[in-house]
């Protein structure tokens, strides 16, 4: 039976700022590809600004999540702290030394170094996700 990607089972929830910089652009695929290896499930940032309920629950309720900006305006944060929803584990790109540019050639040194950033802003803590489970969208509707 597979797992449904809000159920608070172990699971990390990644909130990707994915925005118009190289900073943000790095932050999702940092998410994409830690969804990929079965590590957490990134989540949809945008449903929680929308203040869409299902989103908002979900990320309410979730025992592990983890909010990543790509650089200090902070918007993945803001938009948790505007739906009220407590930020538990919070990491900004450029706090690890990559300068924000509107270059879109990602590097996959830079990608790996956020990806173990990511694992060990999360206490290093594998979550309980099957590998092929990573794709439901039974949730959140």
């Amino acid at each position: 039976m597979p797992q449904d990607c809000c159920a608070p089972e172990g699971n990390v929830m990644i909130l990707a700022c994915s925005g118009g910089s190289n900073v943000g652009q790095l932050s999702n695929q940092a998410a994409v590809e830690l969804t990929q290896e079965g590590f957490g499930k990134m989540f949809c940032l945008a449903g929680i600004g929308g203040h869409l309920n299902g989103f908002v629950q979900s990320a309410t309720d979730i025992p592990q999540m983890v909010a990543i900006d790509g650089c200090s305006l902070g918007c993945a944060k803001a938009i948790l702290e505007h739906a009220e929803i407590p930020i538990k584990s919070y990491l900004v790109l450029t706090d690890l030394g990559i300068e924000k540019n509107k270059d879109f050639k990602l590097r996959k040194e830079e990608v790996q170094k956020i990806k173990e950033s990511i694992k060990e802003a999360c206490g290093g803590e594998q979550p309980v996700l099957p590998m092929g489970e990573t794709g439901s969208s039974t949730c959140c509707n």
